[in-house]
């Protein structure tokens, strides 16, 4: 009976799992993140395989910008490539369009790696801050906060909700600060639930604090009993986290013709 409940559990969790991305599936929300890896040794020809294979991309009229970072900090051999906003069903077209471009990648690029992997990121606007048409334009460096919750659907709530109070507070005071939140989809084993996204011009913008700070705005928002409660909430539902910064790199980016 156990073995059964449990399954049972499972199921209900998975399907409500798929339908709350099913339930977006048009909305162009949706991103898709490649983290490579290379040896230091390798790094020159890697690189040369990346345009190469953007070059293909463009030989065959590839309508979909993927964004290239390096990683400035933590792992300084990773490069990763981003695309997105886009729906669910980009992605058909996305594989369509770009498959004749495999062959090149896998030769002149897949023998540069020491590991890749991919996942999906769902972006919430209630659980962002971020400036108007912020899409338009690519910041030239970004803070990224990783954050892996503890089990169990009250741990995954109680985040999503304090998220959201943060992002209402900072909508409402007009906060300096700004922060976009991506939920993380078919991650494979050991990925992040979550990652919040901070948009910086330069090191001296990372080195510099909102003002007020996040927390201090929350007081003056919703009062120092409530923003205390809610932080704690926060807290409760963390397992850890770790941030690193990355920088943009125009030269492995691939920028879809317009």
């Amino acid at each position: 009976m156990k073995i059964l409940i449990s399954c049972v559990v499972s199921a209900l969790a998975l399907s409500a799992f798929s339908g709350a991305f099913a339930a977006e599936a048009s909305k162009p929300n949706v991103y898709r993140v490649f983290n490579d890896t290379v040896a230091p040794a390798n790094q020159e020809a890697y690189e040369a395989g990346v345009k190469a294979y953007n070059a293909c991309l463009h030989d065959h009229g590839f309508k979909f910008t993927w964004g290239a970072w390096n990683h400035e900090t933590g792992d300084t051999y990773t490069y990763s490539y981003v695309a997105g906003p886009y729906t669910w069903a980009d992605f058909d077209a996305m594989h369509t369009v770009g498959k004749p471009c495999d062959a090149t990648w896998r030769k002149q690029a897949n023998p540069y790696l020491k590991s890749e992997g991919s996942a999906f990121m769902v972006g919430h606007d209630d659980m962002s801050h971020m400036p108007k048409d912020s899409d338009k334009t690519t910041p030239a460096m970004i803070g990224v906060v990783v954050f892996h919750l503890k089990n169990g659907h009250e741990s995954h709530e109680a985040f999503a909700n304090a998220v959201k109070k943060i992002a209402a507070a900072a909508a409402k005071s007009n906060w300096s600060g700004n922060f976009a939140t991506n939920e993380i989809s078919y991650g494979g084993d050991g990925a992040p639930d979550y990652i919040v996204v901070l948009p910086n011009k330069n090191w001296a913008d990372v080195g510099m604090e909102a003002n007020p700070s996040l927390w201090k705005m929350m007081e003056n928002v919703y009062g120092k009993t409530e923003a205390a409660a809610i932080r704690k909430s926060l807290n409760d539902s963390i397992k850890k986290s770790s941030s690193h910064i990355d920088s943009y790199n125009a030269d492995l980016t691939y920028t879809a013709p317009k």
